[in-house]
């Protein structure tokens, strides 16, 4: 990998992104929409927001960048621009880190606007720290970048894309402990659940909304997290195709 074709290709990424307004908003406000909507859904129960939200506020993000990130890789590799790029002395990870930078970016920006409109628009009510809060709602944004960089490589089209989202996102969306505790679920998934990312993301969150400072499960949450991200773009550049098929 090279420092400069990195921030060069991110560079060029967050240029085209500028001129796509839609996608920008998808990325920025749709969280910031759901979160809304469900504040008002429990509007006469705001411990339910409460206990949920927090959870949401990590899982709303993750699943818009997955989106995001995996059309507009694909839409660049349907077009032929990655094989051109590739033709260059530019290397897979040069490439990976490059749309991951960008999108990062955008996922810090996401984060950002999520969460604050969740504490002091929304009244979200915390015990820890927001700081926590933040960095979990980052890292899961991150994870959701990795994980549609990984799964554009398997994609023929848009649409395919789309149709990875119940395949890798759905299960974890059920098996997370957001709808039931992970311990009371049958061993087998209970097992599943703990070897899917998603699992240590409400975790993390959970942590934040019930102590007032950083704990080791918190840490080991963070890290588990943010080293899936790390594992998914290693393996999003091992399987990069250099030619389209």
């Amino acid at each position: 990998m090279n420092a400069a074709r990195t921030t060069a290709t991110a560079a060029r990424v967050l240029r085209q992104l500028r001129h796509d307004p839609r996608s920008i908003a998808l990325m920025l406000l749709v969280p910031v929409l759901m979160l809304i909507l469900l504040r008002y859904v429990f509007d006469g129960s705001p411990q339910t927001f409460d206990s949920i939200g927090a959870s949401l506020l990590g899982i709303f993000p993750l699943i818009t960048m997955f989106l995001i990130t995996s059309i507009a890789t694909l839409r660049e590799r349907t077009s032929g621009t990655l094989e051109r790029l590739l033709a260059m002395p530019l290397g897979k990870g040069d490439l990976i880190a490059g749309y991951a930078l960008a999108f990062g970016a955008m996922a810090v920006v996401q984060s950002l606007l999520a969460t604050g409109v969740a504490l002091w628009v929304l009244g979200l009510d915390v015990i820890g720290s927001p700081w926590l809060l933040l960095l979990v709602a980052l890292l899961d944004a991150l994870l959701g970048t990795a994980l549609g960089l990984f799964v554009s490589a398997f994609a023929a089209s848009e649409f395919q894309a789309v149709q990875f989202m119940p395949a890798v996102i759905f299960p974890q969306l059920l098996l997370c402990g957001l709808f039931a505790a992970r311990n009371t679920m049958q061993p087998v998934l209970e097992g599943i659940s703990d070897v899917l990312p998603m699992s240590y993301a409400v975790d993390g969150m959970s942590q934040v909304l019930t102590h007032t400072d950083m704990t080791a499960d918190f840490v080991r949450d963070a890290v588990i997290v943010a080293g899936c991200a790390l594992l998914v773009l290693t393996l999003g550049a091992a399987t990069l195709r250099r030619r389209t098929p």
